[in-house]
């Protein structure tokens, strides 16, 4: 397969002089969440509210208000499908409560995307040309992409999707959600194998939800912790 640079590809050429110009937050935050086939309505749901519940969290404000500048922007993208990862919410700046609930909203109402097979390669590609064409600018540029599987059917497999990604400065944290006990067909806990090809840059790290009803603790966590 054809490797070329995240830094090679047009669209993330095209929006470095707009980002330069762009108002200065302490970090820009995609949220990668996995919509593929393998998540029922039911799930997608849990998913979709222990998110906006997590962004709303008071410790997540409290994260937020600690920083330079008081506010972080944030975009969601659903990935599944090869070469189909889609932003559902587009980066919307969170500095209070009024404004996290705003994101929160956001993230309820988008229409769920089409998405098949796990290609986590693919969503990390997308996520890193939506942060280099970000309208806002930040030192800390982070992918914090959540899944229930492996990668399977990237165009660009996930740990050469990754080194470009760190390469052009931006951190990659993992969520992995599996019930207790799962391994993939690797033989390992999905956690291990996020740590081996999916996370990437200083300080990067993988937390693990036992199910989707502990997606909004374990994005809790997270989120704190990349942000302060």
């Amino acid at each position: 397969m054809h490797r070329r640079s995240l830094l090679a590809l047009p669209g993330a050429l095209a929006a470095a002089p707009v980002a330069a110009q762009a108002p200065e937050v302490d970090t820009l935050l995609v949220l990668a969440v996995d919509a593929s086939g393998s998540i029922d309505a039911d799930e997608f749901r849990l998913q979709r509210e222990g998110t906006a519940e997590a962004l709303t969290h008071p410790s997540v404000l409290s994260a937020i208000a600690g920083r330079p500048r008081g506010a972080i922007a944030v975009a969601v993208v659903e990935w599944g499908s090869p070469g189909g990862a889609e932003t559902v919410v587009d980066f919307m700046r969170v500095a209070d409560a009024a404004s996290a609930r705003a994101l929160a909203r956001a993230v309820l109402d988008a229409p769920r995307s089409r998405q098949g097979w796990n290609a986590i390669g693919d969503a990390l590609d997308h996520g890193a040309r939506l942060l280099l064409a970000a309208p806002f600018r930040a030192a800390e540029r982070v992918i914090d992409l959540s899944g229930d599987g492996p990668d399977l059917r990237s165009l660009r497999a996930a740990a050469v999707a990754r080194d470009d990604a760190v390469a052009a400065g931006i951190r990659i944290n993992a969520l992995a959600v599996a019930s207790a006990g799962q391994v993939t067909r690797l033989g390992e806990p999905l956690a291990e194998t996020y740590r081996r090809e999916v996370i990437g840059g200083p300080g990067a790290f993988v937390v693990s939800a036992e199910d989707r009803r502990d997606i909004a603790r374990a994005l809790r966590a997270k989120l704190v912790r990349e942000i302060a």
